[in-house]
């Protein structure tokens, strides 16, 4: 996702443009973290598909695996 179609990216809650910011992301009592899109109102994350069916997904098979 490019830097414009993330400036786009609105809160579906608060229809409010989402931010990029340091996030916390915890799994199997491992903390992660990340810069992703979060609403500055209610702290909603965006996690771009990309994102979630790659990086993540292989992390989550690591940790799962030991």
């Amino acid at each position: 996702m490019n830097n414009e179609s993330r400036s786009r990216v609105l809160c579906v809650k608060c229809q409010v443009p989402l931010e990029e910011g340091k996030v916390s992301i915890a799994y199997l009592s491992n903390t992660f973290y990340a810069d992703l899109l979060r609403c500055p109102l209610c702290g909603q994350v965006f996690i771009p598909e990309e994102l979630a069916l790659g990086r993540m997904a292989e992390v989550e098979k690591t940790l799962e695996d030991k």
